[in-house]
């Protein structure tokens, strides 16, 4: 599928076309909304926000090629509200089944290593190591410049690695 070819449909109104581009990113959503949220209703709940107002707004996107980064910047976003809005802890119901993070023998020792960050930190975290996006679109997606991506890519990682040391000894971040 040609991205662009698809957006500039979408943009011009093809509700196929949209929906193709929403599900050719799902599980990238999916993947940067469970990271950032505790519960998969949030993360559903951000979602369904993102996909509403990306397509209300589709008409707006300049750039094409930037589809996927202005589409998860709406969702950082989404789910940055949603965090707010449950700033007191919420206890995991259930663990999703997610591939084996670096090392990591379950998504619940991720999610509690991810829980230990504050949410700036969070989101640099899952979308350089889940998403493996790289510090420019990462610094596109939040509207952040490459260096302040850096910088809290590198205090995020000081903090894992105190925190794994507390855990298990011998397993580094790089």
């Amino acid at each position: 599928m040609d991205v662009s070819i698809k957006v500039q449909e979408a943009v011009n109104g093809a509700r196929d076309a949209f929906i193709q581009l929403i599900r050719a990113n799902e599980q990238s959503m999916y993947a940067v909304a469970r990271g950032i949220l505790k519960s998969d209703s949030d993360a559903a709940d951000a979602i369904q926000e993102t996909i509403l107002k990306a397509y209300n707004g589709i008409r707006g996107l300049r750039e094409p090629a930037y589809f996927r980064t202005w589409l998860i910047r709406i969702l950082i976003n989404e789910c940055r509200q949603i965090a707010r809005h449950n700033s007191k802890f919420i206890p995991m119901t259930g663990v999703v089944e997610r591939e084996d993070v670096h090392g990591f023998e379950s998504s619940m020792e991720v999610d509690e290593l991810l829980g230990e960050l504050d949410l700036e930190h969070k989101e640099i975290v899952v979308l350089y190591y889940m998403e493996d996006m790289s510090v420019k679109e990462i610094a596109q997606s939040l509207d952040i410049s490459e260096g302040t991506v850096k910088s809290r890519l590198y205090r995020a990682r000081l903090k894992l690695a105190i925190l794994l040391k507390e855990t298990e000894p011998g397993v580094v971040l790089q």
